[in-house]
């Protein structure tokens, strides 16, 4: 099994390191990411200048890696290009949850839709980072669980995953969606200028079987999920109701 390894917290974070590790007791490793941090980057790609990669400055363990001088997404069109189409592309482990309303401006899981654009099976796997590294010997065998369970499911193929600090067990979940209070946090930089922190506040609280809950109860979440946004109840409803919307000129 070929195996391309991405993030978007950059080359030189450690749950990159702690992913392909574990990834290479499945297959061949190669490791294509972002030369510096592109969390919240969303889906974006470069398309206003050329694209560049570079051996890694650092080690990992013999496994050949790069450095990309673009996005997560960016990382997985030059890899699987580089590589001749890899058999899936793992991006993380994010030092950070992505759960809920997150996967939306999330980097390490466009890595995974990017890869299913191209066909090939998406996994996205994040964990809680605090002031201290997660500690991922802990997670080790939760993460080797669940890249067994998923590699062993062809019917999937894009799936976000997250870990706990310490985890429990492991839940089968769905995305959270909440509603939140948009919150802008006025300051001043060292000149005296203003500037503005953005931030949310869940205004729900989360439901059971969802990603959420199943990480605030210390359970793995692995949430299978799908490239077309198509609200199908909605789209039946407006078929019904408005079945013609043809435009005639002079009418």
């Amino acid at each position: 099994m070929k195996i391309l390894v991405t993030n978007d917290d950059g080359i030189y974070s450690p749950g990159i390191a702690a992913l392909a590790k574990i990834a290479s007791r499945f297959g061949e490793v190669k490791i294509v990411a972002p030369d510096v941090e592109q969390s919240s980057m969303g889906h974006a790609i470069t398309a206003s200048r050329p694209l560049s990669y570079k051996k890694s400055p650092i080690s990992f363990d013999g496994i050949e890696a790069y450095r990309v001088n673009g996005t997560p997404a960016d990382c997985v069109a030059l890899g699987q290009h580089l590589w001749d189409k890899p058999d899936v592309v793992l991006s993380g482990i994010n030092m950070g949850p992505n759960l809920g309303n997150a996967m939306w401006h999330s980097g390490t899981l466009a890595a995974a839709k990017q890869a299913v654009l191209f066909g090939i099976k998406g996994i996205a796997l994040s964990t809680p980072a605090g002031d201290v590294e997660p500690d991922f010997d802990l997670l080790d065998p939760f993460v080797e669980k669940a890249l067994e369970v998923l590699f062993d499911s062809p019917h999937l193929n894009l799936i976000n995953v997250n870990f706990p600090s310490k985890p429990q067990g492991v839940r089968w979940t769905r995305q959270s969606v909440r509603l939140y209070d948009n919150k802008i946090v006025p300051a001043l930089d060292p000149m005296g200028r203003k500037h503005y922190w953005f931030t949310v506040i869940p205004l729900e609280a989360s439901e059971i079987g969802t990603d959420r809950w199943a990480m605030e109860n210390n359970f793995v979440s692995i949430t299978p999920l799908r490239l077309d946004l198509t609200n199908e109840e909605e789209l039946a409803k407006a078929l019904v109701a408005h079945p013609v919307l043809d435009v005639k000129n002079g009418n």
